[in-house]
């Protein structure tokens, strides 16, 4: 009986845990809902907090509406002068963005990646619009623009850069490591005689196939220059990892603590932020592109002008701002980094890269960038390099680059392209 009634009293002891355990089951479930409705409410307090770091915290967001006006304009009005200058103004904050974004992924890899970085989505602003002009036979616009590029970050940006550093800092003299500096002294000077040597022999009439040797000379350069600039990310990302990190190292505890309040976006976030606003740029480059002429015809200024200085200046805004961020805070490697260094991924990268593309579109993008440009270019370079080549900055070589930059932009606008060089 005994063994009969342990049997009976088996089922109910198996009972109990059946039931405590549907019940624990039911106390998951209901805490697995709760924590999905504040993991939601978490998720969108953080989209929200993103969008309004973004796209409405700071002042230059207000050009943000500027873009759409600009296309409700192409399409209503025609209007290319009016065209154009809406979208400049709302590809300018986008630059902008684009360059707090970069700062912001930055935090995470490091300053010579986050250097890099800087440089080059500082740069997908001009690579866009080259793209778009290339497509629409615009070579020209295509040279200018990105010339103008390698002009006003090495004279304005990298101006404004040490003129408020300087006097930010004016008790002491800034400096900045001197290596890098010449590395990227020396890549610049490569990128002038890549362009020079094409220019000298189509205006000295000395081509072995004419109308020919330049196109192909300019095309075994550009390869030569992917290659060359290809060596220098190794040489950076390899061999000199350090390369920022002696006059870094110098700040104190502090200021590593104030470096760290600055981190405002996740990593994800940065990276989808970077690839949205570079999809806003591209779209509004391609209504860029089509207003030039437009522009140019009924503000009655000459394309050079307005390919070579006010076309830089808005796709410069990333590398202006976070320069002159970089360098008000003694961080003068970074500030080299993103201005010399966007320079030179032009000169070395972009320009090159262009005429492969072009070669591949079937489009004669060479390295011809006339006389005038290609000696401007090759002064700009050599007054750079004189003010870098002792390592220290002041606000009076920031002067001295920002009145420079005065007087290409006063001759620019006074120039016009020779006619036989149109095409």
């Amino acid at each position: 009986m005994g063994s009969v009634e342990e049997k009976t009293d088996f089922p109910d002891h198996d009972d109990t845990p059946f039931t405590s355990s549907s019940k624990v089951h039911t106390f998951n479930f209901e805490s697995s809902v709760v924590d999905f409705r504040r993991s939601s409410i978490f998720n969108v307090t953080r989209i929200s907090r993103s969008v309004y770091l973004v796209l409405i915290k700071a002042k230059i967001n207000m050009l943000l509406p500027f873009g759409p006006l600009a296309i409700l304009l192409h399409y209503l009005t025609g209007h290319h002068g009016w065209v154009f200058f809406f979208t400049l103004l709302g590809i300018t904050p986008l630059a902008e963005r684009l360059g707090y974004a970069t700062e912001q992924l930055a935090f995470y890899t490091g300053p010579t990646v986050g250097g890099l970085l800087n440089a080059t989505f500082g740069n997908a602003t001009e690579m866009i619009i080259s793209i778009y002009a290339l497509k629409s036979d615009m070579i020209r616009v295509v040279q200018q623009s990105l010339l103008g590029s390698i002009l006003s970050n090495m004279l304005l940006v990298l101006g404004c850069a040490f003129f408020t550093g300087g006097l930010a800092h004016y008790k002491k003299v800034q400096v900045f490591d001197k290596a890098a500096a010449v590395v990227n002294s020396g890549l610049l000077l490569m990128a002038v005689m890549g362009t020079l040597f094409p220019a000298v022999l189509y205006f000295t009439h000395s081509e072995l196939h004419q109308g020919k040797s330049v196109l192909s000379l300019s095309r075994f350069s550009s390869c030569v220059m992917l290659v060359a600039y290809a060596s220098y990310l190794f040489f950076q990302l390899r061999s000199q990892q350090n390369v920022y990190s002696p006059v870094d190292e110098e700040g104190d505890n502090g200021e590593n603590s104030d470096e760290e309040e600055e981190i405002e976006l996740t990593q994800w976030e940065a990276i989808i932020w970077l690839a949205i606003l570079t999809a806003w740029v591209s779209v509004l480059s391609g209504y860029l592109v089509d207003a030039i002429q437009g522009a140019s015809e009924s503000l009655n200024m000459s394309m050079a002008f307005i390919s070579v200085i006010l076309l830089p200046i808005v796709g410069n805004a990333a590398e202006h701002a976070s320069a002159i961020m970089f360098a008000m805070k003694d961080k003068l490697d970074i500030t080299i980094g993103v201005a010399i260094g966007s320079s030179t991924q032009i000169s070395m990268f972009v320009i090159p890269f262009c005429v492969v593309v072009g070669w591949c579109m079937g489009k004669e993008m060479d390295l011809n960038f006339q006389l005038f440009e290609t000696a401007t270019l090759f002064i700009t370079v050599l007054v750079v390099a004189f003010m870098m080549q002792e390592g220290t900055s002041n606000y009076f070589k920031g002067l001295m680059l920002i009145l420079c930059y005065l007087i290409v932009a006063a001759s620019f606008f006074v120039h016009v392209d020779p006619k036989s060089g149109d095409d």
